[in-house]
């Protein structure tokens, strides 16, 4: 399976703005016959979480998510975007979806780990664990950013069946270290395919890395990116996570009870 990511400058607010250029990727990437196009971290509406949660309206999301589908069937391609989304009770979450080629949502996930006192301030830490789906005969799942980081949540997708992790992203200059180094080490640990998107260019005075990267379950480093505007592709092998997992089988020889008595 060919994978797509964006890496792209989104402007705050400015969803129309944000609709053309994530149209203009997915058929780009629906072009060179990529599966999925994998976009940053709330890439729709910008990264801006004390903007967002003071200027956007919520009433328009579910419209968004309807044009975002859109963009999946107009090109006939997997599409994960990121959003807010608003709780019964009020709570904002960091949100990412999987649809399919033909616009139906697959999969959804809420951002368990915060980053940052802008984020803290706009909106509230889920809990639900990530999910797992079949997808081009993918087992896939999905975090947002920063859960990445935390080897619990990734080793949470890969005991959960997960082969391939879809990632959308926001991070700054500074943290060259997430994806060259960090990245590659959850992929090899639970041994699965990560493809972590990210943005470029400065949004609302966050200066972005870029730096996109797919990451192979053995730890290596499929594809990755500079630090402007591109689409990342990399070759996905069906049988990659299997090889790797009977080379040498984390998951299979972990030992919970062992550390549960460690206080883990």
């Amino acid at each position: 399976m060919l994978l797509a990511l964006m890496q792209a400058n989104a402007r705050v607010l400015d969803v129309e703005a944000n609709y053309a250029a994530l149209d203009a990727a997915a058929g780009a990437a629906a072009a060179e016959g990529a599966a999925v196009l994998v976009t940053p971290e709330l890439f729709p509406v910008g990264y801006a979480p004390l903007r967002l949660r003071a200027e956007l309206d919520p009433a328009v999301l579910p419209a968004i998510r309807e044009a975002l589908a859109g963009i999946a069937r107009r090109h006939g391609i997997g599409l994960v975007y990121s959003l807010p989304s608003v709780t019964e009770s009020g709570s904002w979450h960091i949100t990412s979806t999987l649809v399919d080629g033909a616009g139906a949502e697959l999969l959804t996930y809420a951002k368990v780990h915060l980053f940052g006192d802008d984020e803290r301030a706009a909106f509230s830490p889920a809990e639900a664990g990530p999910a797992v789906v079949d997808f081009h005969g993918f087992r896939t799942s999905m975090v947002i950013c920063y859960d990445v980081e935390f080897p619990e949540t990734v080793r949470a997708a890969a005991l959960g069946g997960a082969e391939l992790l879809l990632v959308p992203t926001a991070l700054a200059h500074g943290f060259e270290t997430v994806p060259q180094v960090l990245l590659r080490a959850r992929a090899l640990e639970s041994q699965l395919t990560i493809a972590y998107a990210n943005h470029s260019g400065t949004e609302d005075g966050c200066e972005f890395l870029g730096g996109s990267v797919i990451a192979g379950p053995d730890g290596s480093l499929l594809a990755t990116a500079g630090p402007e505007a591109e689409l990342l592709y990399a070759e996905v092998e069906p049988d990659a996570a299997r090889k790797a997992r009977e080379v040498v089988p984390y998951l299979r020889e972990r030992r919970p009870e062992v550390y549960r008595s460690w206080g883990i």
